[in-house]
């Protein structure tokens, strides 16, 4: 088979954790000129991510401005990307998830006639505005993607009622386990052990829709839960001001809570390997928790990951101060209601969804 160049666009860091798994398997074929695009979305943080897999960036763009709107952001993104597309010639596009920059790569693909695979295709919320704005770009992705490479089956059964060819669709598991399995035991989980006696619970909180008062919500909740006496949080901050803003503001100067930036792959993996729980809006997170067997509460009302609550790993508490509290202090003083959510389960795969992506590629342009 001929050479095939293809181009993996990544705009954040989990884009780039999940991606990292395909771009390796990726590597491994003689069929394959790998090209790696970062949009630098999320600044100083997608390169170190690759590299911590062994991947590099090829090509980088700087789209990112203080303070500009989604607008001006997608904006930018497709301007920058043109001329990339342009030079690079890609037969095929790779994008991820429900980011600005998955979703302007598709579009700026499309007026190039450049085929784009989607990776993580078909979540749902079933609610236009949680989260906002990625239940708006993964459905307009889902219209300019040619293929589209779903974690599970209820994922492929959304974008089957939506229309999309369903030759077109396979369900091969989220690459997040893939990397995963990748990062698991490089840091050590001692690094993050609590004093003697304690348990830790590690907090993520970023969701653009939160922000304001839902947020400062989560943060009270999370203050109370380490007022108890036998608790440590750990909560890394998001980029985002005011995502850290409320977060600081709300836990600073309260010493069961140690605020920390964010942290690499493998030291978020080996921290989740040694708390007891995880209290988080991240998506990510979610399909990670499980397969480690830690109980996730999501501080969310709706998730488009629903096959976490369906085995019983996960539970939707919202960000309603009084619920928050309730379901971690059920967690933490129940023992048996701990131990039922306490099991490694696999609702997102086993962690060969990368493989499976090349293995529908090869024959893609093998037909060809």
């Amino acid at each position: 088979m001929s050479e095939r160049q293809i181009l993996l666009a990544i705009g954040t860091r989990p884009e780039a954790i999940k991606l990292a798994p395909v771009a390796l398997a990726l590597q491994q074929e003689p069929w394959a000129r790998v090209r790696v695009l970062s949009t630098s979305q999320h600044r100083h943080l997608v390169e170190p991510a690759l590299l911590a897999f062994g991947v590099g960036v090829d090509r980088e763009l700087d789209v990112m401005r203080t303070g500009q709107s989604l607008s001006h952001l997608c904006a930018r993104l497709l301007t920058a990307t043109d001329p990339v597309l342009v030079q690079e010639r890609p037969d095929l596009v790779l994008v991820q998830g429900d980011t600005t920059t998955a979703f302007a790569t598709a579009l700026a693909c499309a007026f190039h006639k450049t085929p784009v695979a989607h990776v993580e295709a078909g979540l749902r919320s079933g609610d236009r505005d949680q989260p906002f704005p990625e239940e708006h770009n993964r459905q307009l992705i889902a219209r300019l993607a040619s293929l589209h490479f779903s974690p599970t089956e209820g994922a492929r059964a959304n974008l089957l009622r939506e229309g999309i060819d369903a030759g077109s669709v396979h369900v091969v598991g989220n690459t997040a386990i893939d990397a995963l399995r990748i990062a698991d035991g490089i840091a050590s989980a001692s690094a993050f052990a609590p004093n003697g006696g304690q348990r830790l619970v590690v907090v993520t909180a970023h969701r653009r829709e939160h922000f304001g008062l839902r947020l400062r919500a989560v943060c009270r909740a999370v203050r109370r839960i380490a007022e108890r006496g036998d608790v440590e949080i750990l909560f890394p901050l998001h980029l985002n001001p005011q995502a850290r803003d409320a977060a600081m503001q709300e836990l600073g100067g309260c010493p069961a809570v140690r605020l920390c930036e964010p942290l690499a792959h493998p030291e978020m993996v080996a921290a989740m390997r040694a708390c007891a729980f995880v209290m988080t809006d991240s998506g990510g997170l979610q399909e990670e928790a499980p397969a480690l067997g830690k109980p996730v509460l999501v501080l969310r009302d709706v998730t488009e990951r629903p096959e976490g609550v369906a085995c019983g790993a996960a539970q939707i508490v919202g960000t309603d101060e009084e619920r928050i509290v309730a379901a971690a202090t059920r967690l933490l003083d129940n023992a048996s209601a701990y131990a039922a959510m306490a099991q490694p389960r696999f609702p997102y795969g086993e962690g060969d969804a990368a493989r499976r992506i090349v293995d529908v590629l090869r024959l893609r342009f093998a037909a060809r």
